[in-house]
Parts: structure tokens; C-alpha cells; sequence
């Protein structure tokens, strides 16, 4: 089922018509149930959150969805898995939500798609990034909305490759994001430059990193380019660690999430100048839907977005879609919905896969630089993530059988 923009809020109109009440009670409403790290991984999750606010405002403000409101409940699994499955198992059976939503850290994502899986009960993964989440560990009832480790990875794969650069080290944080991440990378750059080396792999615990002790390593390898998955506090440890010791002087950095606003805003004039990454640069749209969004959420809330705050929105947007495509909210239903649909984003057009349930967001992909003193991106591109997926061949070969 396909819906773009324009049918999609023809139809809200149409069932904002119908008069919704001034006010709604809580059988008035469709909840979504929303899990995330708020307490721990706060300067992501707060964004996110606002992200998700605006598109309720602009979603509700036009008659929302099925002639109801549209309602989120915001729950903090404190970042732990086993506190995450207890809150969604009570969003599934006390609330009277008719999905779930969230989550940042990958080991949380795949926790709650297993539960969905096993309640039957629909998923839309918004935020974790590992590859297993729709692949390996996919099932019926989990769809995720960001570009994947893998796609993301194969953009920089894509850059590296055009280099004279031949071996390559990798650090990343020791769980599944850091793994598929490192994983995706080496299989994307082989394939395009069979003869690249990768002489070292550094995997340090996440938000643990003894950076000094990872620096050595990497430098005791000399590596003519270097990988980096870390992110957050582990982020900037590396950087000033690797920065004082001269480890990125003379090699290609190639960095995933690096030119995120969350994460390279506050290292401020210590970001690292050169390297190529994935992140947002909110700061250079001039037109078009992009600048939209970066308006309105500035007016709104005084401060800039961040990649979490376009993510929230689009989570919106995407739930507002299935939903309305599906025209209920009986789980099956919302599956057909989900599969195969088409919704009008910020950032263009994507498009929910049938086969893996994985959205076809893509990526902005450019060289970071200093500017006033802080960290941007520069000669930035956006890669749509349809050029960056595995074929239904392979991914039926990755993907278990259902």
C-alpha cells in the first residue's frame, strides 16, 4: 500500500470533518506507545522527543488520524534492556497502545523486536541502527526507520574506496550496532577495493573507552586510514586522545554519526577537521522541505535540531501514514499498511521495504571542518538508502523464513 503527502492529508482532512471534540479522553485517542534512553542518552532523546511533539501538533492540528487524536507515551527504560521489555510489555497490556515505537541503543532494539515478536505486537524500530534488527534477527512485526549501519557504512565504504589508502583500522563500541557497523564497512570496501587490509579492529566497551590505550593500538598498526564507530562520550575521548597523539595526521578518518549535531556540537573547536562521516547539516538548507522542518522547529522550540529531532518527526509522520493506510489499528492491518508504503519526509520520499520492513531514509554523507569555532559538515551530500541496500536475494538469504 502506497500513500504519498498529498493523499495522505487529503484524508486527514477528510476525518478532521467529521468535527473531532475540543477535548479528547483517553479512548478518544490512538496511543503509541514510545520507549527510550531519556535519562542516559539525553542531548539524542530530548530532540528526538521534540522532533516527535511538532509532527503530533501538525498531525492532530489537521485532524489526525482515523478521526482521532493521536497520542505518544513517553516512557525511560534507563537504557537497559530488561527495563525496556517491562515498560513494553505494560505499554502492550495496561495502556491501551496500538504499537511501539523508539528506542536509540541497538541491544535495546533488538530486545523489544524479540518481545514484539513474541506478543505479536508491531514494532517501528525508529532509531537503532544495527542490521540484524531487520535482517538476521527480522520478523513480521518489526519495521525500522532509519538508515541502517549498512547503509550508512557503504556510503563511507563508498568514499574510501576512492582512495590510495590500503589498510584500514576500525574502532567501535562492543555490541551489535559496533559490530554490524564494522562488519558492513569491511564487506562494503572489499568489494569495491579487493585488495584494502584492515590491520587492526579496537573494541572498546561502550561509553567505557580507555582512548589512550585504543590510540596506541591503532598507531602501533599504522593503518593509512582509520574507521570510527564511537560516538557520544566515547567520541570525544578518542578525538582529543587521538588528536594530541597525532594519530589522524597524514591518514583518512572515516567517521559513522560523527557530523551529527548530538554528537560533533560538543567538541566544539577540538572536532576533528577532515573527516568524512554521516551526520545532518541543519545549518546549510536554503529552500525546499529540509529548510520547512529546520524553520518550524526553530520557531518552536529556539534552538537547532538535531539528526534525533528529524527522526522524531519522521517516526510521526510514519505511524500517521501506516495507520491511515491501514485504516485500523489491528495489528495484521497495520503490518499490510506498513508494508510497501510510501511517505513524504523532510528529507524526500521513502519507502518501507516488503521484504525486510527496513525504510529507505537515507543519509547526508560529507568532510567536517571548523567553523566559529564548532564543528560542521562541508561539500555535503544526501544519499537516498535505496541505493544502498542488498538486493531481495540476499536478503532473503539474510532474513529468517516466517
Amino acid at each position: 500500500m502506497k500513500l504519498d503527502r498529498r493523499t495522505f492529508f487529503a484524508s486527514l482532512a477528510l476525518v478532521g470533518s467529521l468535527a473531532l471534540p475540543a477535548f479528547a479522553t483517553a479512548a478518544d485517542t490512538i496511543k503509541i506507545g514510545e520507549i527510550n534512553h531519556y535519562k542516559r542518552m539525553a542531548a539524542f532523546a530530548e530532540p528526538y522527543k521534540k522532533g516527535i511533539e511538532l509532527a503530533l501538533d501538525e498531525v492532530n492540528g489537521a485532524g489526525g488520524v482515523l478521526g482521532k487524536p493521536l497520542e505518544f507515551i513517553f516512557r525511560d527504560d534507563q537504557g537497559k534492556p530488561g527495563e525496556a521489555v517491562k515498560i513494553a510489555e505494560e505499554l502492550m497490556t495496561r495502556e491501551g497502545t496500538v504499537m511501539i515505537t523508539g528506542t536509540i541503543l541497538s541491544n535495546i532494539g533488538l530486545a523489544i523486536s524479540s518481545l514484539a515478536a513474541e506478543k505479536k505486537f508491531l514494532y517501528l524500530a525508529s532509531e537503532p541502527l544495527a542490521d540484524s534488527i531487520v535482517w538476521e534477527k527480522g520478523n513480521k512485526y518489526t519495521f525500522r526507520l532509519r538508515a541502517s549501519t549498512h547503509m550508512q557504512a557503504s556510503m563511507l565504504a563508498e568514499a574510501a574506496s576512492k582512495t590510495d589508502a590500503k589498510t584500514f583500522a576500525t574502532i567501535a563500541p562492543n555490541y551489535a550496532y559496533g559490530k554490524d557497523a564494522v562488519a558492513a564497512f569491511k564487506k562494503a570496501l572489499t568489494a569495491l577495493k579487493p585488495d584494502a587490509e584492515f590491520v587492526t579492529e579496537q573494541w572498546p566497551a561502550l561509553f567505557k573507552i580507555d582512548a589512550g590505550a585504543e590510540v596506541q593500538a591503532i598507531e602501533r598498526a599504522k593503518p593509512d586510514a582509520i574507521y570510527n564507530v564511537t560516538f557520544g562520550g566515547d567520541l570525544a575521548k578518542f578525538v582529543r586522545e587521538g588528536t594530541t597523539r597525532g594519530l589522524f595526521d597524514g591518514r583518512d578518518v572515516y567517521g559513522l554519526l560523527t557530523g551529527e549535531p548530538e554528537y560533533i556540537d560538543p567538541l566544539k573547536d577540538e572536532a576533528p577537521e577532515g573527516w568524512t562521516v554521516t551526520g545532518y547539516p541543519w545549518y546549510d538548507f536554503e529552500e525546499g522541505d529540509n529548510k520547512t522542518f529546520v524553520d518550524a522547529y526553530m520557531a518552536r522550540y529556539d534552538e537547532r535540531p538535531g539528526i534525533g529531532s528529524l527522526v522524531g518527526y519522521m517516526t510521526v509522520q510514519s505511524i500517521a501514514a501506516g495507520i491511515t493506510a491501514a485504516g485500523s489499528t489491528d495489528t495484521d492491518a497495520l503490518i499490510a499498511g506498513f508494508e510497501g508504503l510510501d511517505v513524504d519526509t523532510p528529507v524526500g520520499k521513502i519507502h518501507f521495504r516488503e521484504i525486510d520492513h527496513q525504510a529507505t531514509m537515507g543519509a547526508f554523507v560529507g568532510t567536517t571542518a571548523l567553523k566559529d569555532g564548532a564543528g560542521i559538515m562541508v561539500d555535503w551530500s544526501y544519499k537516498d538508502g535505496a541505493d544502498y541496500l542488498p538486493s531481495d536475494e540476499e536478503v532473503a538469504k539474510l532474513r529468517p523464513a516466517e
